[in-house]
């Protein structure tokens, strides 16, 4: 992925200094609290998808507990808050990168919005190590990889996790990884996409008042899905305004990433079995399939998982 001519974005908070600072209290994040419905295995399995980056996974461990009547809403330790961090776009090499991915996908869509004769506004980045405080969504850890938080309007990196994917996920390799990092980050701003179009807090509703964790986890499934579809719509007109910015082996890149964190790819790795009623983000299959619909489509109209009859 060929970025230097990219426009960096000044939203990004880089509190990459901290080293974990903002942790209060006891240290770490607090899970949900509440009667304790769900079984280690089920928070280990919920953990590990959340990991593979999305929303973030405590939002996923705290609806399953409303689903099996193990508490309410989550509540999470937040002591204090961060130290002061630097604003505006990094220098370093890594964080350069992250602002000017930041930069074009914010111009990108905020000229779909405005062909659509809507207002954008972007998301915020904050970059962190180990872990920091992430505001309304409680304490964000390296351990729970990238997620968007909804109500802030922000997604959380701690970049570590994109040599994570190279090693661990072994989603990319050598340069092509810099196009994983620009997919990842595509992914997450597909939520605040939802977030500003009024879907995620449509789908968090109809969770509450479907009857079955297995509905819930299939219209979370739908939201990650179109997640995976929009970035691939950022793509395709990032390709268009600026031809060449790809380079051989990206997309494949990509689609290798989007393999490698489907549920049933992590199901198998975590506990030997696959169990689709529990998926949360969709196969390896569907999120490649997703991914190549908004990158050859090039529309938001082609990302409706809601109302497509199969995914």
């Amino acid at each position: 992925m060929r970025y230097d001519d990219f426009r960096r974005s000044d939203e990004i908070e880089d509190r990459r200094g901290d080293d974990g600072g903002g942790m209060g209290g006891g240290g770490g994040f607090g899970l949900p609290m509440g009667g304790g419905g769900l079984g280690i295995g089920t928070i280990i399995v919920l953990g590990l998808v959340g990991y593979a980056f999305g929303i973030d996974p405590r939002i996923l461990i705290g609806g399953a507990e409303i689903l099996t009547g193990g508490g309410q809403a989550p509540s999470y330790q937040t002591d204090r808050r961060s130290a002061p961090a630097k604003t505006g776009a990094p220098t370093d090499e890594m964080g350069s990168m992250i602002a000017g991915i930041l930069g074009e996908i914010d111009d990108r869509w905020s000229e779909i919005f405005k062909a659509n004769g809507q207002n954008y506004t972007g998301p915020k980045i904050v970059l962190f190590r180990n872990a920091t405080n992430g505001g309304r969504c409680g304490m964000a850890q390296s351990a729970m990889g990238p997620f968007y938080c909804p109500p802030d309007r922000t997604i959380f990196l701690d970049t570590s996790f994109f040599r994570q994917v190279e090693t661990r996920f072994r989603g990319c390799s050598g340069n092509a990884c810099k196009f994983t990092t620009a997919y990842i980050i595509a992914h997450e701003a597909g939520h605040h996409i939802q977030n500003l179009l009024g879907i995620l807090p449509r789908v968090t509703r109809l969770q509450q008042q479907v009857g079955s964790k297995a509905e819930a986890n299939a219209l979370q499934v739908k939201v990650e899905l179109q997640a995976d579809c929009l970035s691939g719509v950022w793509v395709n007109r990032e390709e268009k305004k600026r031809p060449g910015f790809l380079e051989a082996g990206d997309i494949d890149a990509a689609l290798r990433t989007a393999a490698a964190i489907g549920d049933d790819t992590l199901q198998r790795q975590a506990t030997g079995r696959v169990v689709p009623d529990s998926f949360t983000h969709g196969s390896a299959a569907q999120r490649k399939q997703w991914f190549m619909t908004g990158y050859q489509q090039g529309t938001v109209q082609a990302c409706n998982t809601f109302g497509a009859n199969s995914l």
